[in-house]
């Protein structure tokens, strides 16, 4: 500081902070060598609490208004002096504004997944984020908890602080509610007030005050989700897993069509939708029939078929004639079924005679 602050220091006697950010918490009142007059004005606007610091020590804390600096509204400041009646010289003190107005907006989140036990997907890792909105409660213990000695104290520099305090508090809110995963996005006002009441002490402990803290998203891995998908689509068939996996492997088959990579894959697309059919069928038959129903009705014959070298099927004759249609089975490919001895060309095998049948034969040269 030059000899011109040191000489406006020494006529002005009004201690004030105009605050102009959105962020700052504490604002350390600069003069030079922290010399005081004794008698000056103190002004200490709404939302404002003045902290005076004797040598490191906590003297007196004032509450918005307008001070005239003498012995009779500075007690413990006096007592630190040793001030006797009748003091007039100037003092030297620290004197911190502290910012009591609610700092709103304030972001959280989780920098790693929260391992939690679910009872429908076991152990699963989730993510959350959220906001929060705070201020200081209590001037002095913010002071000595939080702030030391630093001259400008902002929310950035308790921000990570604040946000351990709740990811942790989440952890064992999730651990202490047992939430299926399904549950907790219709809970988050719940578990909002549930995290409110669970870290406020916390905050307490450091002259804080936590308001409307809030969750935003809690979020799963993507295979976590994708079974959630899956579960909802199997309630919205009424929870018949037959009638899924059919659903399943009309979408392989689609997906097949869609590839244009040639008859390979779309004959794993099929086959997979095939096996998943006959996996459904075998989990039914395995159930004991309810009395006095009909015995299942028998199943159609059914052909392996040799795609680019390689054994794909079985395939019932509807599937066959799918794939005949397509162009993706001719006359000259191998087919082999229960009972043949070899492979054998499909258009050597009557039982292809109504699959070809249905289909139209080339169209003749230009």
């Amino acid at each position: 500081m030059g000899i011109l602050d040191k000489i406006r220091g020494e006529f002005i006697d009004i201690i004030e902070w105009l605050d102009d950010s959105q962020d700052t918490m504490v604002y350390r009142f600069q003069r030079h060598n922290n010399e005081i007059k004794y008698g000056a004005k103190l002004t200490v606007r709404e939302s404002q609490v003045a902290v005076f610091v004797d040598e490191g020590r906590i003297a007196d804390v004032f509450q918005p208004g307008m001070y005239t600096l003498e012995t009779q509204n500075m007690p413990i400041m006096s007592t630190l002096k040793g001030w006797k009646y009748g003091f007039n010289s100037p003092f030297k003190a620290e004197v911190y504004f502290v910012n009591t107005k609610k700092f709103t907006d304030l972001k959280w989140g989780t920098m790693n997944p929260i391992m939690m036990r679910d009872q429908d997907f076991g152990m699963v890792r989730v993510r959350a984020f959220g906001t929060y909105n705070t201020r200081v409660k209590d001037a002095a213990t913010f002071m000595k908890e939080i702030v030391g000695t630093n001259w400008e104290f902002t929310t950035d520099q308790i921000a990570e602080q604040l946000r351990n305090f709740i990811v942790s508090s989440l952890a064992e809110a999730l651990a202490e509610t047992k939430t299926p995963v399904l549950d907790l996005y219709a809970k988050y006002n719940e578990m909002g007030g549930m995290l409110t009441a669970k870290i406020a002490p916390k905050f307490e402990e450091n002259g804080l005050e936590l308001l409307n803290l809030l969750i935003e998203n809690v979020s799963v891995p993507p295979e976590v989700e994708a079974a959630i998908d899956t579960r909802s689509k199997i309630g919205a068939m009424g929870g018949v897993m037959n009638e899924y996996m059919q659903l399943q492997a009309g979408e392989a088959m689609v997906k097949g069509a869609e590839n244009t990579g040639g008859m390979g894959g779309i004959g794993s697309q099929i086959a997979a939708g095939q096996i998943m059919g006959q996996m459904v069928q075998n989990m039914g038959q395995q159930q004991q029939a309810p009395q006095g129903s009909p015995p299942p009705i028998p199943q159609g014959k059914t052909f392996h078929v040799a795609v680019g070298g390689q054994q794909q099927g079985p395939f019932d004759m509807a599937a066959l004639q799918g794939m005949a249609a397509s162009g993706q089975l001719t006359r000259d490919t191998l087919v082999w079924s229960n009972g043949m001895a070899n492979w054998v060309k499909a258009g050597e095998v009557p039982d292809f005679d109504e699959v070809f049948g249905a289909v139209p034969p080339p169209m003749p040269q230009a």
